[in-house]
C-alpha cells in the first residue's frame, strides 16, 4: 500500500512538472504553461480591471477556440515590438491559433501578433482597424478601455469569420454605430460657424448700400450692343470606368524566432 501511494505521489509530481515547466521547442527554448490571458508586466491596470479583463479574454478564447491575449511591458529587452510579441506568444504555451496585443511603454508602441487561423481572421486592414480603434484610449492613458475595445473587436472579427466564411478586410470593415448626439452636435456647430463667418463678412461691407438697378455700375454711353445670337459649339463627355474593389484584402506574414508563421501590424501612440 505504501509503495502504491509513493508511485501516485511521484506521478502527481511529474504531472505538475509537465504543467509548470515544459516541453523544449525545436529552437532549444523552453515553452511554459501560459501565464494567463492578461500579462500586465508594466503595471498599467488596477487589480480590479485586470481581473475583469482576464475573465473576459478567457471567456472569448474558450468560446471561440482561439486565444485572445493582452500583454504590457516596460522593456522589450532589445527586441522589436514585433519580435517580442511573437516570442511571447510562441514560448508561453498559448494555443496554436490566437492573437496578442502588446503595449510597450518603453517605446510607446503597440503591436498585434497573430498565429494560425488568426492570421486569416485578422487581415492587415483588420489589424489597422483595431489599432486605430484603441489608439485614442492608449494616447489618453485609458489602458483598461483600450483593452476592452480590443477584446470586443476580436470577438466581433472571429464571429464574422466563422459565420460568413471570410474575414473583415479592405472594403468591408465594420461600420461605426451612428450616434445621433454627435450628428446633432456637429450640425449645430456648423450652423454657428456659418452664422459667425457670414456675420463678419456682412459687418465688413456695412459701407455698401443695396441698389435697385445696375445703372450706377455702368458708365453712361459705354455699352453698345449691335448684334446678339447664341451658337452651340460642341459637347465634351468624359466616361471613367468604375474600378472593382478587393473586399477582403489579405494578411502579410513573417517567421518568428521559433520558426512559426505570424501575421501582425502595429505603430506608436
Amino acid at each position: 500500500m505504501m509503495k502504491m501511494t509513493g508511485k501516485r505521489i511521484l506521478a502527481g509530481l511529474l504531472l505538475m512538472l509537465l504543467m509548470c515547466g515544459a516541453v523544449a521547442g525545436l529552437s532549444g527554448k523552453v515553452i511554459y504553461a501560459h501565464p494567463g490571458y492578461v500579462v500586465d508586466q508594466a503595471g498599467l491596470l488596477s487589480s480590479g480591471d485586470r481581473s475583469v479583463l482576464e475573465a473576459k479574454l478567457q471567456e472569448i478564447s474558450l468560446r471561440q477556440g482561439m486565444d485572445v491575449v493582452a500583454v504590457t511591458t516596460s522593456s522589450t529587452e532589445g527586441k522589436s515590438a514585433m519580435d517580442y510579441a511573437d516570442d511571447f506568444y510562441d514560448y508561453n504555451g498559448y494555443a496554436a491559433s490566437g492573437i496578442l496585443l502588446l503595449i510597450d511603454m518603453g517605446d510607446r508602441a503597440w503591436w498585434i501578433s497573430t498565429k494560425g487561423t488568426a492570421i486569416d481572421v485578422f487581415t492587415d486592414a483588420g489589424i489597422e482597424y483595431i489599432g486605430n480603434h484603441v489608439l485614442s484610449d492608449l494616447s489618453d492613458g485609458d489602458y483598461a478601455l483600450a483593452f476592452e475595445t480590443y477584446a470586443d473587436d476580436c470577438d466581433k472579427f472571429i464571429t464574422h469569420y466563422f459565420k460568413e466564411g471570410s474575414p473583415y478586410g479592405q472594403g468591408n470593415l465594420p461600420k461605426e454605430p451612428w450616434n445621433p448626439l454627435t450628428a446633432v452636435g456637429g450640425a449645430i456647430a456648423g450652423i454657428f460657424a456659418a452664422l459667425f463667418g457670414t456675420g463678419a463678412m456682412k459687418r465688413s461691407l456695412k459701407s455698401v448700400q443695396a441698389q435697385r438697378a445696375a445703372n450706377n455700375y455702368i458708365r453712361s454711353g459705354s455699352l453698345h450692343v449691335t448684334n446678339a445670337r447664341e451658337m452651340f459649339l460642341y459637347r465634351n463627355v468624359v466616361r471613367t470606368r468604375r474600378q472593382t474593389e478587393n473586399r477582403s484584402g489579405g494578411s502579410s506574414t513573417h517567421t518568428s524566432s521559433s520558426g512559426s508563421t505570424h501575421g501582425g501590424g502595429g505603430g506608436h501612440f
